[in-house]
């Protein structure tokens, strides 16, 4: 090798795919596919999280009994958001790695059933950032509870089991759509627009005058108990009805409703269900609402990790005070970021993106325009970030979520960096963000939990 060639491999930049240790990343994505299965909205996924914390060892907070290095607790916030944590050999500053359990969807509005052309139909109105024209002629599952005049909560849960029936959205013909593509794109296909086909077989009764939505409230009747006043008591979600998918001849990656941000609370799950005894206190937020703005009391806006930060110094016995605590803590944003897409590419900046393959992502900040509505992490930080990677030859890279003026999105870091913590977004890059289908490379998967796992332990 010439002399100038060494030079430039000494200190160009050069990210490179790596995809060593094979077995471990493909046999990684199996049970990060099943997880994606069973958790699509975020009262599933907290279930599921609760589950394994509680076969790991981790108990309710308020049962712990002893408080030692190693022990393993957890508090549960309305059935919504969790947050557990480890105590380290240095109680007195948490290592905290923050994900979402929520993801975009369609819930549906307060008083949603209706009859029109002989068919019941469903109005729904969308939550987070989503291309509406994306959900129509999509097979919907639907999720959550739903409570009777009497108190009781009824759980539903149809469209993902083998045999169920699914929902969709009915789009017009490419026949009759010309007055449709004529529409902005965000027009195409409008919120209004976004309603679900429920059933339509009418009731035997021609004194009735709506007989097929009196057909599925009687069916809803007689297996739930259900009266039509119920839904302005219900919270029911519609999700993509797909089940997790290899994609490529190769396997390499994963297709999932949901990688966002699913993807970071299963391997910052896996992370800390795999650690024993750090050196500070480890502590993965599991949070809600993340995708309309992080507000409410199950979000990372909310005053949760402080008030978890007092459970905790109450538990262990500290006279530190929660501020104290959590301005010399650490912490990760964990949540996905843009990879570029061949199909467009003129939306990144080529040099300051992530590419599928290379690594779990490090962002120093997201937000938009003049980096607004984000953390933008300090220098001294950012070091510490990459000599934890290399030292633990995890491969990494770093971008920004697309073009000046261009791109831009939120995470929960600006909610974490407040009380005085370092702060810094990590997690792997994907294709079609917010879509009913996304897509990861499960090198980038297995790369974030490596990335968990030494951050907790650190």
């Amino acid at each position: 090798m010439k002399k100038n060639e060494k030079l430039q491999k000494k200190i160009f930049l050069d990210r490179k795919s790596d995809w060593g240790g094979l077995s471990k990343i493909m046999s990684f994505s199996e049970g990060y596919k099943e997880f994606m299965s069973s958790s699509k909205t975020e009262r599933l996924a907290i279930a599921n999280i609760i589950k394994a914390l509680e076969s790991s060892g981790f108990a309710r907070i308020e049962k712990v009994k002893t408080k030692k290095p190693g022990t393993k607790f957890y508090k549960e916030i309305k059935g919504k958001s969790v947050i557990a944590g480890i105590i380290g050999k240095d109680p007195d500053m948490f290592q905290v790695i923050g994900s979402h359990v929520d993801s975009p969807r369609l819930d549906l509005k307060p008083s949603p059933l209706y009859e029109d052309a002989g068919l019941a139909m469903l109005q729904s109105h969308y939550y987070g950032g989503i291309k509406k024209y994306q959900w129509v002629n999509v097979p919907l599952a639907l999720h959550g509870v739903i409570f009777t005049k009497s108190g009781k909560k009824v759980e539903l849960s149809i469209g993902d089991r083998k045999g169920d029936p699914v929902f969709i959205i009915p789009d017009i013909e490419p026949h009759l759509a010309k007055p449709q593509m004529e529409r902005k794109p965000n027009k195409i296909v409008e919120g209004e627009e976004l309603n679900i086909l429920f059933g339509n077989i009418p009731i035997d009764d021609d004194d009735i005058k709506e007989q097929v939505k009196l057909a599925v409230m009687k069916r809803l009747n007689e297996d739930y108990g259900l009266i039509e006043e119920d839904f302005n008591t219900a919270e029911l979600e519609f999700v993509p009805a797909y089940e997790p998918v290899d994609v490529g001849l190769d396997r390499s990656m994963v297709g999932a409703y949901g990688q966002d941000d699913k993807v970071c609370v299963y391997t910052s799950l896996q992370a800390i269900l795999q650690v024993k005894v750090p050196v500070h206190t480890a502590v993965a937020m599991f949070v809600d609402k993340e995708e309309i703005g992080s507000v409410g009391d199950t979000g990372a806006a909310s005053f949760m990790l402080q008030t978890f930060a007092g459970d905790y110094l109450s538990m262990i016995g500290s006279d530190l005070r929660p501020s104290t605590l959590l301005e010399h803590s650490r912490a990760i944003s964990a949540d996905t970021t843009v990879a570029m897409n061949p199909n467009f590419k003129d939306v990144n900046d080529p040099q300051n993106v992530s590419y599928l393959g290379k690594g779990v992502a490090v962002e120093k900040y997201g937000g938009g325009g003049g980096k607004y509505n984000t953390n933008d992490a300090h220098a001294e930080y950012m070091s510490y970030m990459r000599g934890l990677l290399d030292k633990n030859k995890i491969s990494w890279q770093t971008g920004e979520l697309g073009k000046i003026d261009i791109g831009g999105g939120g995470t929960i870091a600006m909610f974490l960096s407040r009380y005085g913590m370092d702060c810094i977004d990590a997690g792997p890059p994907g294709l079609a963000m917010h879509a009913p289908i996304e897509v990861m490379s499960k090198a980038d998967i297995y790369s974030a939990f490596r990335l968990y796992k030494v951050f907790f332990s650190d």
